[in-house]
């Protein structure tokens, strides 16, 4: 029995995985706050398979979803899928657009936040479901122990680590491999795999600028932090032009301003958010030296009455695929899919927390992308050289996947994925 006859059921199963997306993204939750979503994925497991299907267990750092497969002796091997929306007004016209609210992250002081699945994690989630179907109906063609992991809080970047301590690999076992893939705004049908780094680190602050606020007509009375945070969301953008070599590379970006209530007052402080994206970790301690720097020396420079605070709200590693996996997935997607859809990932800026489960495993992990757009489209955009402008990008409010045939392509690498490494002896995994 091949990948090709576990798939042979794929066909049926389109109505229903599509129904689910289609729920999933009308329905996005926030990061950990996911009970909804968790529990109708639950659902689904418990009845793959049939009897003497998943062991399911729930509640996994509040709302992980863990199911297990055993099916003889054999490989472990572990699928992944992240399932939290993202704080986003949908803007992309769908008739299945949610209208979603959800609260912020504890600590902020704002609520009923809209929220949507501008990220993909729903059909991250759809593509798990379908691919722990197929293979728990065609367990003649593998043998083994499958894992099959709904991972919340991916956009915190803490979920994976959450999972951890809360006793995954307890309830579990240590997978030998651990898979995982994204959906990006490459052509719908498109597989992208890359050896090594595939992803960026991310580290997140929130900066708090202490000034001295008064009347907004007597600013010679005043420390004012908006003409600080300017001087310092200006003194940002030339870390990476200034101080990181033209052969290397990085992000610094200022995502969120927050001061001040009205017009004539000088607030007390100013509240920026910023991010930081590396691939090397030298370059990261560089940059994050830098953001340090800058910004306390601004802060001396206004005569600020306090320093500032600098608190840490986001960390995620560099994503890096095992090569010798990463070779053996790749020659097995281009096998079934043919060369033409299998292409070379670019690096992404972007980031992710999935590599901390092989870490913690001990165990190789391999991260792919998977395309969502209308490949014409594209194919297009990119020879035009307006691709950035005219292809919708995770996290933007129009971001939305064409269904077909990209619920088809994200199970399908997953179940190939899968059998590839399962029933092969443990100590050729990665080789």
């Amino acid at each position: 029995m091949s990948a090709r006859d576990v798939l042979a059921r794929l066909d049926g199963l389109l109505p229903g995985l599509e129904e689910l997306y289609k729920d999933l993204h009308r329905h996005p939750e926030l990061s950990f706050a996911e009970h909804r979503t968790a529990a109708e994925l639950a659902r689904r497991l418990s009845g793959s398979g049939g009897s003497g299907g998943f062991e399911v267990h729930t509640g996994i750092a509040g709302t992980g979803v863990l199911g297990v497969l055993r099916n003889g002796p054999g490989p472990v091997v572990m699928l992944r899928a992240d399932i939290d929306a993202l704080p986003v007004e949908e803007k992309t016209g769908l008739d299945y657009a949610s209208e979603a609210l959800g609260c912020a992250a504890e600590g902020s002081n704002v609520r009923d936040l809209p929220v949507m699945h501008a990220c993909g994690h729903d059909m991250h989630a759809t593509w798990l479901s379908g691919a722990a179907a197929l293979l728990a109906e065609g367990r003649d063609a593998w043998r083994g122990t499958l894992l099959v992991v709904f991972q919340p809080g991916e956009e915190a970047g803490t979920g994976a680590e959450a999972m951890v301590r809360d006793g995954l690999f307890e309830l579990a076992g240590r997978p030998d491999v651990v898979l995982g893939q994204h959906l990006v705004p490459g052509g719908a049908g498109w597989v992208l795999t890359r050896p090594g780094v595939i992803m960026a680190a991310t580290d997140g602050f929130r900066i708090v600028l202490h000034g001295r606020g008064g009347h907004g007509a007597r600013p010679e009375s005043t420390v004012d932090p908006v003409v600080m945070a300017a001087s310092v969301v200006l003194r940002l953008q030339t870390i990476v032009s200034r101080e990181i070599s033209a052969t290397e590379s990085a992000v610094v970006t200022v995502g969120s301003v927050h001061a001040g209530t009205a017009h004539n007052v000088i607030p007390e402080s100013a509240v920026l958010e910023v991010t930081v994206r590396a691939f090397d970790e030298q370059v990261r301690a560089k940059v994050l030296a830098a953001v340090d720097r800058i910004v306390r020396g601004e802060a001396a420079a206004a005569g600020a009455p306090e320093p500032p605070e600098i608190t840490p709200i986001a960390n995620f590693g560099v994503t890096v695929n095992d090569e010798a996996a990463n070779t053996r997935l790749t020659t097995a997607f281009r096998g079934h899919f043919g060369g033409e859809r299998v292409l070379e990932a670019p690096l992404v800026t972007g980031s992710e927390d999935f590599g901390e489960l092989g870490k913690a495993a001990g165990a190789p992990s391999v991260f792919w992308l998977v395309g969502g757009m209308e490949a014409e489209a594209v194919l297009d955009a990119i020879a035009g050289g307006t691709f950035e402008r005219d292809i919708p990008s995770n996290h933007s409010p129009r971001f939305a996947p064409v269904l077909h045939p990209t619920l088809r392509t994200g199970v399908e690498t997953l179940v190939v994925g899968a059998l590839e490494f399962l029933s092969v002896p443990t100590e050729t995994l990665g080789t």
